[in-house]
């Protein structure tokens, strides 16, 4: 293995100054003199053997090894971070911080009970939700932001694993006065003609669903559109149209708003625990880990 010949402060100069776009508010940002954080950036490119910034008068701009670079150095900044939370977690047993990304639904309706649960028997353990679109909860997955994540989307994702945590299927939200409340269940080529609230295109549920609808003789016209589950719910709830979403964004007991299933066919959704395959979690992540996957084994 080529030995490294640069230390992490050339390193982090590197990408602090990649990140800001500028010598000077980078060196403000590291409480570095410009000519110090500029001979350790050139030291960098040195010992990498290729220039990573390209230097104007006006902006500093990556060239497309730097941009590749950068990624690399995210990473290793970022697993350098956890390794040292994880030594400082097993040091102090019971203590340490956990981030959780995950879809808002799933920190909504799902999350609450669990973390109520881990906190009773870990008091002394800080929790961050990110609570982001299925996309977002990807990225922050792999970029290392959080420790594991939880959402329908990712198991395509290479350097990912995908563990199974339930299954719900998608409903047709209405007022609970409307016609079609007390039916067993309404089939999507109903829903033609029909007012509807639908998430944005940016949704990893809109996708899922886009391709149902296309299969159908007559294209349903959504009327409304939210970036979020929880908006289009508010939205049913006024009376603005009807909803296809997942169960779990349902509130159980909602006097306002009940769920009828879809058929024809009837659409599934798995929730599942998102982690870099490259990741061993330390203790007290992977502890919040085991006790959501025990409070909801995959059904």
């Amino acid at each position: 293995m080529q030995r490294i010949k640069f230390d992490l402060g050339e390193l982090m100069a590197f990408v602090v100054t990649a990140e800001k776009a500028s010598f000077r508010h980078a060196a403000e940002t590291l409480f570095l003199s410009p000519p110090a954080l500029s001979r350790r950036v050139e030291r960098l490119e040195a010992a990498v053997g290729a220039r990573l910034l390209e230097r104007t008068t006006r902006q500093v701009e990556l060239t497309t090894v730097g941009q590749e670079f950068l990624r690399e150095a995210r990473t290793a900044l970022a697993g350098l971070d956890q390794a040292v939370q994880r030594v400082g977690d097993q040091l102090r047993l019971g203590h340490g911080k956990v981030a959780i990304a995950c879809i808002p639904s799933v920190a909504t309706h799902l999350l609450p009970q669990v973390l109520r649960s881990f906190t009773q028997q870990h008091p002394e353990v800080q929790v961050q939700v990110i609570d982001e679109s299925a996309p977002q909860v990807r990225d922050a997955v792999v970029r290392g932001d959080a420790d594991f994540g939880i959402s329908f989307t990712g198991s395509q994702e290479p350097e990912l694993r995908f563990e199974a945590l339930m299954r719900e299927r998608y409903m047709l939200a209405m007022p609970a006065d409307h016609p079609w409340a007390g039916r067993e269940a309404v089939a999507w080529s109903e829903l033609a003609g029909q007012r509807l609230v639908s998430v944005s295109h940016r949704s990893g549920n809109r996708l899922l669903l886009d391709q149902v609808v296309a299969e159908l003789p007559g294209q349903p016209v959504a009327w409304h559109e939210c970036n979020h589950l929880a908006g289009a719910l508010a939205l049913v709830e006024a009376g603005l149209g009807l909803a296809a979403m997942p169960q779990l964004a349902l509130r159980p007991g909602h006097a306002a708003v009940c769920g009828v299933p879809l058929v024809d066919p009837p659409v599934w959704r798995t929730l599942g625990v998102l982690q870099r395959r490259d990741r061993t979690p330390g203790p007290m992540a992977e502890a919040l880990r085991q006790h959501l996957l025990q409070a909801h084994p995959a059904r």
